[in-house]
């Protein structure tokens, strides 16, 4: 017990104010100066005597160095600064009636102008996107010199790829890029527009990790472009073609790159085509390839970008270029290819006996094919053939609430209420460890909750409240006998107090947290575009606050020219400075939210559908069960990983619907995947969930906030109406219609 005086020693030091210790850096910064530096996280790590998930941490914002390693740390922050000093920007965007950089239309440099009657002409000319109002900021297409560069964010700039991933090549040979940059392509064929692309573009991207690859250029072709190298509007007016959605190996196009020596990879010449030539002096030729009339961008991911202007949509695919990956396919594509982009199955080593360089494996990454454990694969798989031991069903929640458990005062509450966890399979995919070797059978097992795998175990005997789901089935009814589950499932069933005896299981030694770097690339795209719409980020920030502009965010993002609608919707939610402001202001802010919001869709595209790709079908009208298929030839086609993510994040959920069904006795009325319903005094989540005595939701349940793992408004319903779905024959789940709409059908939920 320490005495008095020595008490009023260190409070008489806290007032003579102390020296302010060694300040660290935001931690964007922290990782900008690594990367400046040429330095990785391990050689970090190393040279603090730390771990490369600590650096992680502190480069995330999750942790700080204590002393001494906080002085070592700081020291080398500083002698970088000096070094690699941060360029200007534009102020990141607080408010929803800012403009976010990224999304700024930049002025079009040039030398010599054009004449003012000729913008003006193109301009007008300039098509607009359907929904957006007509006062929204527009770009010229300015006639002139063959290249024409705009002042872009500092990220765009690269020696070796100055002008950016992407261009959006129009049918007048103008090719959009990104921060406003205007090339002149003169390609009149398809083999000139990939040589074009390749040596005198300047579009690429550099590579994600030191032991990948530089990411291809992209260009896409509007319906114009398509046209002008003699590609047809649609694949679906030849019957062949609608069924593969490919042109066909005799295609004029397709024969012309042949005689041109480029060659279209095993998908052929589809909506995304990739057209190369083997690698020449150690570099790649290769030009990726989208097609906007052929349905490349998928309207789940990217909603109606495809009619956006082009100066628009190089901007879109320009901040996603930048956040997440260049588009390379669908969502689901660039997921997997954003995996490997930053876990390299390969480096580079010197081989001692000679002193070259050779390939070898890349510690942590999925570095070979393995074979499948039978009861992790689908039954058309080779695997599954014979094989009577059952199957994993780790999925999300498709769970309706029996209406006879409902009780009277949850009947008569006037609200459904619907809230949605942001991303929860990239919250899920956090510090997951994961297998990277292959599985091996083992029967009787002790269960391990570090070991990843799959266990063949009876949890049929844990009771479970007919008010909440089984958190053991998709379904929500409790298991009815032995079955597969992942780790994350047992775990919870020991976490809930309830023995476990597994019978056998598939399991793999080698383990480690292969996915998060990708989880981390992701949260901070998704993080950085929700700040951009003006919503709050910070864990700590004001619940009310954050719902007010998740309301703002998603009034503006579907508004379409009628502002006086929008300023009534506004004002009836309380949103009276954003309704007050001006006919241009306002129209901007449309604009901006438009395109924040398909930026948003398509991070959260790729979270979702990257996961399931890893357990990715066959295809094709001649595929017959039991015959292997191409997927499973690539490292990447991991259906265990795939399930380890589902069970964790439907694990997460049921634990939060447990706490708050402990803290105030509510329980759901329905849960679709991320989504729960919930019976409700008012329209808002904070009118039912637990609170804490500072007025902020009681963590361990549905905290509301912007970051994955946190939850958001998802809709509101009349309880009436949600009872009678319950009451039907064939009930209706509210957590599908809670938006008014089936979710499933316009969503993909």
């Amino acid at each position: 017990m320490p005495t008095q005086d020595e008490l009023f020693a260190a409070v008489d030091a806290l007032l003579a104010g102390a020296e302010p210790g060694p300040q660290l850096p935001e931690p964007a910064d922290r990782a900008r100066l690594r990367e400046a530096a040429g330095v990785t996280q391990a050689q970090l790590a190393k040279a603090l005597q730390s771990t490369v998930q600590t650096v992680k941490n502190y480069e995330n914002g999750r942790s700080a160095p204590r002393s001494p390693r906080l002085e070592a740390y700081v020291r080398l922050l500083e002698g970088w600064a000096v070094k690699y000093p941060a360029p200007e920007s534009a102020p990141a965007a607080s408010t929803v009636d800012q403009v976010p950089a990224a999304f700024a239309p930049a002025p079009v440099v040039s030398a010599p102008e054009p004449a003012a009657d000729a913008v003006e002409e193109s301009a007008e000319a300039a098509p607009q996107a359907p929904s957006v109002p007509a006062a929204r900021p527009a770009a010229a297409r300015p006639g002139g010199p063959a290249l024409r560069r705009a002042a872009r964010p500092a990220p765009y700039f690269d020696g070796q790829f100055p002008n950016g991933p992407l261009v959006v090549l129009d049918g007048d040979g103008t090719a959009y890029g990104v921060g406003g940059l205007l090339l002149e392509c003169p390609a009149t064929t398809l083999a000139q527009l990939v040589t074009w692309t390749l040596t005198e573009s300047g579009l690429g991207t550099a590579r994600l990790h030191r032991n990948g690859r530089d990411g291809d250029p992209l260009v896409v072709l509007t319906a114009e472009a398509a046209e002008r190298f003699g590609l047809p509007a649609t694949l679906d007016d030849d019957p062949a073609t609608r069924r593969s959605q490919r042109l066909p190996e005799d295609h004029k196009v397709v024969k012309a790159l042949a005689r041109s020596k480029w060659q279209l990879t095993r998908r052929g010449f589809g909506p995304w085509a990739r057209i190369y030539k083997p690698v020449k002096d150690g570099r790649r030729q290769c030009v990726q390839l989208a097609v906007l009339p052929w349905r490349a961008l998928d309207t789940r991911a990217w909603g109606n970008a495809d009619q956006l202007p082009a100066p628009d949509l190089a901007r879109v695919l320009g901040v996603y270029a930048q956040r997440v990956i260049t588009p390379r396919g669908s969502t689901a594509t660039c997921g997997l290819e954003l995996m490997t982009a930053l876990r390299p199955p390969t480096r580079a080593v010197r081989d001692e006996a000679t002193g070259g360089w050779v390939s070898a494996p890349n510690p942590g990454a999925l570095t070979e094919v393995y074979e499948a454990a039978p009861p992790e694969v689908l039954t058309e798989h080779p695997a599954a053939q014979g094989w009577e031991g059952g199957f994993l069903d780790e999925e999300s929640y498709q769970w309706i609430r029996p209406v006879e458990t409902l009780s009277e005062a949850e009947m008569v509450e006037p609200f459904a209420v619907g809230i949605d966890i942001n991303t929860a399979y990239l919250a899920a995919a956090a510090r997951l460890s994961v297998g990277l070797s292959g599985p091996v059978h083992v029967t009787n097992p002790v269960f391990d909750k570090k070991t990843p795998g799959s266990w063949f175990v009876d949890l049929s005997h844990i009771p479970t409240d007919p008010r909440l789901p089984s958190p053991f089935t998709p379904t929500g009814k409790p298991p009815e006998g032995p079955a597969w589950y992942t780790t994350a499932t047992v775990a919870y069933a020991i976490e809930l107090g309830h023995d476990v005896a597994p019978i056998e299981a598939y399991l793999r030694e080698k383990a480690g947290a292969y996915l998060d770097p990708w989880h981390d690339r992701l949260r901070e795209a998704y993080v950085t575009t929700m700040a951009e719409a003006g919503i709050p980020v910070d864990k700590e920030a004001d619940e009310r606050a954050f719902l007010a502009a998740m309301t703002a965010h998603r009034l503006l993002k579907g508004a379409g020219s009628d502002l006086g609608a929008l300023r009534a919707a506004l004002a009836a939610e309380g949103l009276g400075h954003l309704a007050e402001l001006g006919d241009d202001q306002l129209s901007s802010a449309v604009w901006r939210h438009h395109q924040i919001a398909t930026v948003l869709s398509a991070v959260k595209s790729t979270v979702k559908f990257g996961i399931g790709k890893l357990r990715e079908r066959p295809q094709g009208l001649t595929y017959k069960p039991g015959e292997p298929w191409s997927a499973l030839e690539r490292p990447t086609w991991r259906p265990d990983i795939r399930a380890a993510v589902i069970a964790k994040a439907r694990v997460n959920m049921h634990r939060k619907m447990a706490n708050l069904a402990k803290a105030n006795g509510r329980y759901p009325l329905g849960v679709n995947n991320d989504c729960v319903v919930y019976a409700s005094p008012g329209s808002s989540p904070l009118d039912f969930l637990p609170l804490t005595g500072s007025g902020k939701v009681l963590p361990g349940t549905f905290r509301l906030g912007a970051t994955p793992g946190l939850s958001k408004v998802e809709g509101v319903q009349q309880m009436l109406t949600v009872v009678d779905w319950l009451e039907r024959d064939q009930p209706i789940n509210p957590a599908r219609h809670i938006k008014g709409y089936d979710s499933s059908d316009v969503d993909g939920k």
